[in-house]
């Protein structure tokens, strides 16, 4: 399993992801940069969190026109596996790769804190290491992370179960208190009707390891390395 990280100008969780990475699957990760097009034959291509492009127009509205992402649409085409997580979710969604949109929380603040997330599609490559009940506690760092789609496609990603996380409390009760950002339906990240492209708010990267002071991420990871990584 050959791994790849994109980076653009504002990426600034790049080197969280490619340390994660490369500490769980023991192999090298590929470093992308936005002005190429060769994914350099990586099987899962992640985009990163930060700023991309300083977030002008909208987050991720100008990365989505990098020339590398073109070669990631094609590789999710056919079935290549795509994760976004912040940043790297907002491209998605900007791309079309993913359905919806995020707004700017709606609270007009940049939020950074430990949030928790209960799981809900346990089925999926970036999810079968993990457990119904489980409670995860992941941080976020975002302006603009409020989930949204409109009534039909809500109605799509819930009945086709795309909902990958929600926001919840510590208990795992699912709460409008417990929505740090106004997102719809408390969801925290989604996967496409093929299963292969993922995007999430919260930041797993930062909460893989023992020096972190929280390993809750871990598992989303050990999922990714250990179920794609049986089917190639």
């Amino acid at each position: 399993m050959k791994f790849g990280v994109v980076i653009f100008p504002g990426s600034n969780c790049d080197r969280d992801l490619i340390e994660t990475l490369s500490n769980i699957s023991k192999e090298p990760v590929v470093e992308l940069w936005h002005k190429d097009t060769d994914l350099k034959g990586v099987d899962f291509v992640f985009l990163p969190g930060g700023f991309s492009y300083g977030d002008y127009l909208r987050s991720g509205a100008i990365a989505k026109l990098s020339p590398i992402m073109q070669s990631v649409k094609e590789h999710a085409a056919k079935g290549g596996y795509v994760m976004g997580i912040c940043n790297g979710f907002q491209i998605l969604c900007e791309s079309g790769l993913l359905p919806g949109a995020l707004l700017h929380n709606t609270s007009r603040q940049f939020i950074c804190k430990n949030v928790y997330l209960k799981p809900v599609a346990l089925d999926l490559k970036i999810t079968n290491r993990l457990k119904p009940e489980q409670v995860l506690s992941i941080p976020i760092a975002h302006g603009e992370g409020n989930y949204y789609a409109d009534a039909a496609t809500l109605k799509s990603i819930e009945d086709n179960n795309q909902v990958l996380f929600r926001y919840c409390d510590k208990d795992g009760q699912i709460n409008d208190a417990a929505n740090p950002n106004g997102s719809a339906n408390n969801i925290a990240g989604i996967c496409n009707d093929g299963r292969n492209v993922f995007g999430m708010m919260p930041h797993p990267e930062r909460c893989f390891a023992d020096y972190l002071h929280n390993t809750d991420g871990k598992a989303i990871f050990e999922s990714i390395v250990t179920e794609v990584g049986s089917l190639v």
